[in-house]
């Protein structure tokens, strides 16, 4: 905030400036502008229970399909072709024929309030009684549009969509009549089903073919068993008849055993056992073939059927796999018909569809459409708006005046304040001297100043108030209280805190640039010295531009140059003699052709020596350091260098090159001084002016650069 608080002090001239003449232009152009009126109509163009009504008419359709049924941004742009405006434009020309087909489509506008079924139609022009004709026509047109074109446009549609029904039709029923072929034909309704169902018939058959496979395996080693004699054995022990006569054999046998132990085996009894067992054998033996015969026949019978039985699983079994092959290419056909169908269905219900959405908007756009607001002719203009017309044009102005400061204030490369001087330096800041007007002027080079001058001399004996003050700041009285003395007392504190083992002695005194009040600030900085014990010499070390000896109005026929040059003694040549005790100044005396030379002699180091042993501290005012090597070579000598910057003034560029010359140079800059600082907020010696403000009159400031201190005539 402070920021732009000091942009807007500095550059206040200028934001005003541009405000104002920003204002000139809008103030005349705003009250001579022609005024514009505007006048408009609005139209219903559907009705307003139409959704409801459509909805109850139509409820397969959807409410969707309804609310899209008109197009208002293809409506607008149908009211605003040139078929409608050529009607228009031809009614309005017999009473206004300058009107043209631009003028009157880029004064038009037609918009649709915002979600409603409402259109607006405005105008505007500088004619009211031309708007109200226009806008009046305007209506007339649409509702006729209303009922005619767009009834003629719906009857057309109708027409078509009724001529391509019936070829639509007859492409369904044909791809349908198809699909019934291709069902009966391969005897499904479904591929994906079919598949499914042959499949699992294919996997039941190969169960039943290994089941019987099985089967004629054991069938197969079962007539092998009944040529075999154990199979035999087994065969005949399931035969009860078998099993009885071998029972009769056995019991013939047991009995035969039986009487071989009481008779002989020629005897009767043994004789007849043994016939009836030879009369049992045969028997035995032609019922064992009988039932092996029987058993082998049918065995083999069942290895017949067994085997008819599985090649009838082979052929079925090859058959389906067959059908399973072709499926995909049947299931592809069947896809295909199936999506022909349902693209043609799905064109011939929205051919339906659509048929019945325009005969339900050709029987709405039986009911024209509905003017809700006339149009009026207007009375009050929308243009100029001279209340809302200047205040953009001064908010304007006041921006565009800030865009100039802020670029003015970019472009002037100077301190405005000490934080500025501050933050970039990196100094440290010794002192902040005030501008005051309580010193005498130097001699001016205006001749007319030299004229009045002149001409005021005579009369100083008579009057003594015209007297010039020759010693402002002779250190008794009321002069204590000056802002200017106590930054003075300040610097000279604040220089000597700068080193606490031992004083600082020598100084040199110098700036970037010429006029940032190097010179004043040493003459009243030996003064502040002199003035609180100190024994001080002042030494002008510009061979270049020596200042003292003018501000001081001292004779400069011998000075420092002359020291250097001749045999001088430096008691003969520094003047002593001034008002303030303790205090001698060392002019620069005669200009030499490269005052380099002198300051870097070795004559020059043995006087500086000497100064510094005799005098309590010795200030040495040296030239600017930019461009020059006197400075540099002279401070490193001394205890170090004070940069003085004009606030307002020094360039940024300038002090920054400066400081990186003496840093190259290496020397010991003590600190920096800000100089003619503006304005009595920024002072810390707002309590000294309250403090003697009743016996003090405060004197305003100016610019230090015109004012000198003469301490003597």
């Amino acid at each position: 905030m402070g920021l732009w608080l000091g942009v807007a002090r500095r550059r206040g001239v200028v934001i005003v400036g541009v405000v104002v003449t920003g204002m000139s232009f809008v103030i005349p152009r705003t009250l001579n502008e022609e005024p514009i009126y505007q006048s408009k109509f609005r139209i219903l163009v559907e009705p307003v229970n139409a959704e409801n009504d459509l909805g109850n008419l139509t409820p397969g359709l959807g409410n969707q399909n309804i609310k899209s049924s008109l197009d208002y941004q293809t409506q607008i742009q149908v009211l605003r072709s040139p078929e409608l405006m050529e009607v228009v434009l031809a009614e309005v020309q017999k009473t206004y024929p300058e009107i043209s087909y631009n003028s009157l489509i880029g004064n038009l506008k037609i918009t649709r309030l915002g979600k409603t079924k409402i259109l607006e139609i405005s105008y505007q022009g500088n004619d009211p009684d031309l708007i109200l004709t226009i806008l009046e026509q305007l209506a007339k047109v649409y509702l006729n549009y209303s009922l005619n074109e767009r009834q003629t446009n719906l009857r057309q549609g109708i027409q078509f969509i009724e001529n391509q029904l019936p070829s639509l039709q007859a492409r369904v029923n044909q791809l349908q009549n198809q699909l019934q072929a291709f069902r009966e034909r391969y005897q499904f309704t479904n591929p994906d089903s079919q598949a499914e169902l042959i499949a699992s018939q294919i996997t039941a058959l190969k169960e039943q073919n290994l089941a019987l496979e099985q089967q004629l395996v054991q069938t197969r080693f079962y007539v092998g068993s009944l040529q075999e004699e154990t199979g035999a054995l087994a065969a005949l022990s399931d035969a009860p008849l078998s099993q009885q006569i071998i029972g009769q054999l056995r019991n013939v046998e047991t009995q035969i055993a039986g009487e071989l132990t009481r008779f002989q085996p020629q005897s009767t009894a043994i004789r007849l056992l043994q016939n009836q067992r030879q009369n049992l054998l045969p028997i035995l033996e032609q019922e064992a073939e009988r039932i092996l015969g029987s058993k082998l026949a049918e065995g083999v019978t069942e290895v017949q059927r067994l085997e008819t039985q599985r090649q009838t699983l082979l052929v079925a079994q090859q058959q389906l796999e067959q059908q399973a092959q072709q499926m995909p290419a049947l299931a592809r056909q069947y896809t295909d018909l199936q999506l022909e169908i349902q693209i043609a269905s799905e064109g011939l219900n929205r051919f339906r569809a659509t048929r019945e959405t325009l005969q339900i908007e050709a029987a709405q756009t039986e009911i024209p459409w509905e003017v809700i607001e006339a149009p009026v002719r207007p009375v009050v203009p929308i243009s100029p708006n001279i209340q809302r017309s200047l205040t953009l044009g001064a908010v304007a102005s006041i921006a565009v005046g800030i865009g100039v400061a802020l670029i003015l204030e970019r472009l002037d490369n100077v301190y405005h304040n000490l934080e500025e001087l501050k933050q970039q330096s990196k100094l440290h800041l010794l002192g902040n001297i005030p501008i005051n007007k309580q010193i005498a002027a130097t001699p001016s080079n205006n001749s007319l100043a030299k004229v009045g001058g002149l001409l005021s001399k005579p009369f100083t004996w008579l009057i003594p108030a015209l007297k010039q003050k020759s010693t402002p700041y002779i250190y008794y009285g009321d002069s204590q209280s000056s802002h200017f003395l106590e930054a003075l007392r300040v610097l000279y504190t604040n220089i000597q805190l700068l080193s606490s083992d031992r004083p600082i002695r020598s100084l040199a005194i110098s700036s970037a640039l010429p006029g940032d009040g190097k010179s004043t600030i040493a003459i009243y900085l030996a003064q502040t010295a002199a003035a609180i014990g100190k024994k001080v010499l002042l030494v002008d070390a510009d061979l270049r531009k020596p200042q003292v000896h003018p501000r001081l109005q001292l004779s400069n026929q011998l000075g420092l140059s002359n020291l250097i040059l001749q045999t001088l003694s430096p008691e003969d040549v520094i003047e002593q003699k001034l008002p303030v005790a303790g205090l001698s100044v060392l002019t620069s005396g005669q200009l030499v052709p490269d005052p380099t030379k002198l300051i870097y002699s070795h004559k020059m180091t043995q006087l500086m020596a000497g100064f510094h042993e005799t005098f309590d501290l010795v200030i040495y005012d040296t030239p600017s350091v930019l461009g020059l090597a006197d400075a540099s070579l002279l401070t490193s000598h001394t205890d170090g260098l004070i940069l003085v910057s004009r606030i307002g003034k020094t360039d940024r560029s300038a002090l920054t090159q400066a400081l990186e010359n003496l840093k190259l140079s290496q020397i010991h800059v003590l600190g920096i001084v800000a100089n003619g600082v503006k304005g009595d907020s920024i002072s810390p010696y707002k309590y000294y002016k309250s403090g003697y403000g009743n016996n003090h009159k405060e004197q305003d400031w100016e610019e230090e650069e015109n004012l000198t201190p003469t301490l003597f005539k």
